[in-house]
């Protein structure tokens, strides 16, 4: 119990703060520039294991000084090592943030994360099997993504599907998914409409749900949560928090929830706890900074109540 499995990707964001974007041939100067460690395997991983989860991230980094940052950050964060691989010649996946006052754009050069191709799953499948839960993203190739969930399926390990960002081949997955963890403009996506009020999203969870065999969370941001429970459609709130930076939020509620089901907590207990630590961890700047340890989650999950 409390074994949680997590295959995907693991970055260095540089982030660079700038009061406007340069124009075709311009050269501006930034005011700062900052570097954390993202990508959403390393993330969820992260948020995993400060709540004392038993963590294995499966995944690649370059063999550049990027990925041996990131190789530190993990032994730092209590994480295994060993089902990353460091691959000669590729680059440490990278995303360039370019900070707006009000917005951002952001690119992102997968480098080594492309490389975890389904071959490479063969030396983990034992370690998939013997999991309490597998947890998944789309930033590593679609057909590694696949091939891991129908492992753990055949073997009854509990499979979540974070489908972010989304792609066309995502229903693919569903056959083999048991939690699937949307937010709403990725659900909208899965679902092919939009969603432009609360009627209309509980209409089509509840008719989402009705065609496919899982167990559907959908995160909204500054609107809290929902999910489909006993044919109805429950919504948790977000607590009140001052928000820093929202980077990573939604890694964090997924790192949370995975943690809490591994740990046979209900649907319902996972959500609300994952709901409570994603607030918490917009509250400081940079996508793992925030993410709270056992104690802040605890503290807090007394503190509010989520009816």
């Amino acid at each position: 119990m409390n074994k949680v499995t997590i295959l995907g990707s693991s970055n260095i964001d540089l982030v660079i703060s700038t009061k406007s974007l340069p124009q075709v041939g311009e050269t501006i100067l930034g005011d700062q520039l900052d570097y954390f460690y993202g990508g959403k395997g390393q993330n969820q991983a992260i948020s995993s294991v400060r709540i004392g989860a038993n963590v294995q991230l499966i995944g690649a980094v370059g063999t550049d000084s990027f990925g041996e940052k990131i190789l530190a950050n993990l032994k730092t964060e209590g994480i295994s090592t060993e089902n990353i691989r460091q691959v000669e010649g590729a680059f440490t996946g990278l995303a360039m943030v370019l900070k707006l006052p009000q917005d951002n754009s952001i690119i992102v050069a997968p480098g080594a994360n492309e490389l975890v191709n389904p071959d490479y799953l063969t030396n983990f499948t034992k370690k998939i099997i013997t999991s309490d839960v597998l947890l998944v993203q789309m930033e590593i190739p679609f057909e590694t993504v696949l091939a891991s969930i129908k492992i753990a399926k055949r073997n009854q390990v509990i499979t979540i599907v974070n489908p972010a960002p989304y792609s066309e081949r995502c229903h693919e997955l569903l056959e083999f998914t048991d939690v699937l963890t949307p937010n709403k403009t990725e659900f909208e996506y899965l679902y092919g409409e939009k969603l432009t009020n609360e009627a209309m999203l509980e209409e089509a969870m509840l008719h989402f749900v009705k065609g496919y065999a899982v167990s559907l969370v959908v995160t909204r941001g500054s609107r809290g949560v929902s999910f489909v429970e006993n044919n109805k459609v429950v919504t948790f709130s977000s607590i009140p928090v001052e928000v820093i930076d929202t980077t990573g939020a939604g890694d964090t509620f997924n790192g949370i929830l995975s943690t809490y089901l591994s740990r046979q907590c209900s649907l319902k207990e996972a959500v609300k706890c994952a709901s409570i630590g994603a607030s918490l961890s917009i509250t400081k700047l940079g996508a793992q900074t925030g993410m709270p340890t056992t104690k802040e989650l605890e503290q807090a999950i007394k503190k509010y109540t989520m009816n």
